[in-house]
């Protein structure tokens, strides 16, 4: 009997200039690296046999130039949307990271000691809630699953996406995301019948 559920290979973007340099990115463009060019292909080689039945990315350079990678033997277009952009991280995108985590201590120990069903709407000065990005991502994912049933889709998308996805999922503890690997072009299976979801492989990823 064929699967009913749609089959989603959720993908990180390969290396970008700012990962090297440690810099927020967020929702500004940073373009890949020689090997963020490489994972990307070599996640194409992961995936070949794989038959897709569309191609989504987020809009920014580096997730679209990765989807365009893996899909350009495929004869697919790459389908760009907003809904799948990293977090919002406002005024400090484009900021050095450890700056980024000095300046935010303080709100970072508030946030710590929530529970856990409160720390999705848990507003950092300027940034995107984790519960805002899970909200358009998820809304995104259910309406793919439900136009391609029984088919595979590849989606290109963020670390901060897929980190916040398996946190709502129960696969990861907030404690732990910063501690789990989740590396560039690395990718998770996930299966869904355009309610729920289903992580069934992951490679690069800790699951």
């Amino acid at each position: 009997m064929n699967n009913p559920n749609c089959t989603i290979y959720l993908v990180r973007h390969g290396q970008t200039v700012w990962n090297v340099k440690k810099l927020i990115q967020g929702q500004k463009n940073s373009q890949l690296t020689k090997l963020g060019i490489e994972q990307a292909d070599a996640t194409a080689a992961k995936l070949q046999k794989i038959v897709f039945d569309g191609v989504y990315s987020s809009d920014l350079d580096r997730a679209h130039l990765t989807a365009s990678i893996i899909a350009k033997e495929r004869n697919l277009i790459v389908s760009m949307t907003k809904l799948l952009r990293e977090k919002n991280y406002g005024r400090y995108e484009g900021r050095a990271y450890d700056v980024f985590q000095s300046e935010l201590k303080e709100y970072s120990d508030e946030f710590d000691s929530l529970p856990h069903d409160k720390k999705w709407d848990y507003k950092f000065p300027t940034i995107e809630t984790d519960g805002e990005v899970v909200s358009r991502v998820i809304t995104f994912l259910r309406e793919v699953a439900i136009g391609h049933p029984g088919k595979n889709v590849l989606i290109v998308t963020h670390a901060g996406v897929i980190g916040n996805l398996l946190i709502h999922l129960g696969v990861w503890d907030y404690s732990e995301q910063y501690k789990r690997k989740l590396n560039n072009a690395g990718f998770l299976k996930l299966e869904s019948d355009g309610i729920d979801f289903f992580v069934k492989e992951a490679d690069g990823i800790d699951i």
